[in-house]
């Protein structure tokens, strides 16, 4: 099954999985936030930063799974899969966009 995602969703599931940093940071807006693993990382500086330290501790790959839209937010579980344990598990990502960029990403 194929899930439709909003065309910045799915460039940042593209761009994660090809673990292009570049691209995954050219989906966030200049003052985003992620929230991941009970922290918060704000400004593009500090998310290239996350980014980078996420590819290379886990080598992680993205399945969408579900999506969910309730006009505040965007949750799509994801199937993560790489190098940690009980791999892989299902997570969701909380996406507000702004434009045409991700506000902000709360996973949990």
């Amino acid at each position: 099954m194929t899930i439709k995602l909003p065309r910045i969703i799915n460039d940042y599931v593209n761009a994660s999985n090809a673990h292009d940093v570049k691209f995954i940071l050219a989906c966030f807006s200049e003052d985003a936030v992620v929230h991941d693993e009970a922290e918060d990382f704000r400004g593009k500086e500090i998310i290239e930063s996350w980014i980078v330290k996420t590819i290379d501790k886990y080598k992680f790959q993205f399945k969408p799974v579900s999506i969910k839209d309730d006009n505040t937010e965007i949750v799509v579980a994801v199937e993560v899969s790489g190098t940690f344990d009980g791999s892989p598990i299902t997570l969701d990502y909380h996406f507000t966009i702004e434009g045409d960029k991700i506000g902000s990403l709360t996973i949990d």
